[in-house]
């Protein structure tokens, strides 16, 4: 019978990893018993034995739901379509993780036909409220011509500025319409 002081989470805290044996670090690194651990080490492992951290890390990737937002048309892509096609200005934000991952996706202002009203503390409550990395915003715009308005061009500035202030960088700011979208990232001016 094992008691806890011998039980290789616990060896860990205590100890360190150092203290454990190949068998134990994998068992804990693949949430197994020490048993069928000893026998993926003794088999060569899943890709031998430096490869059990990679190949758990790997898995854990696969299967994360969270949609990467790792350009413009992936940001485009999570709007949803009621929004792209709506009769009033909708400023969401994108709350993203390090990765890059969706966090969170919220309408932060419903505005005019022609407007939205965005301050950046509305912007911004979510992203520190959900720990974001970084936000993408995104606005639809009714007459369906996604180029950026001079209203557009200056919230943005002053998105960006309140952003590394913050250290939540602004990643882009993208205009969406029924069928097209408009980046400031990747146009440069952002």
């Amino acid at each position: 019978m094992i008691v806890d002081s011998e039980r290789p989470r616990e060896k860990l805290t205590r100890r360190g990893p150092e203290a454990l044996t190949d068998a134990e670090l994998v068992a804990v690194i693949l949430g197994v018993a020490v048993k069928r651990a000893e026998a993926i080490v003794r088999d060569g492992g899943i890709r031998g034995r430096e490869g059990a951290l990679e190949e758990y890390a790997r898995r854990r990737r696969a299967f994360d739901p969270r949609p990467v937002v790792d350009g413009a048309r992936a940001a485009a892509g999570l709007v949803p379509a009621e929004i792209r096609s709506a009769r009033k200005e909708h400023f969401l934000v994108l709350s993203l993780n390090a990765r890059r991952q969706l966090l969170r996706l919220e309408t932060v202002s419903v505005g005019t036909l022609s407007a939205s009203l965005v301050h950046p503390r509305e912007v911004f409550a979510p992203a520190i409220a959900h720990g974001a990395a970084a936000v993408v915003v995104v606005h639809n715009h009714p007459s369906g011509d996604p180029s950026p308005s001079a209203e557009d061009r200056e919230a943005t500035r002053r998105l960006q500025r309140a952003g590394e202030l913050l250290g939540i960088p602004l990643a882009d700011h993208v205009v969406v319409s029924e069928t097209s979208f408009f980046s400031f990232r990747e146009s440069g001016i952002l």
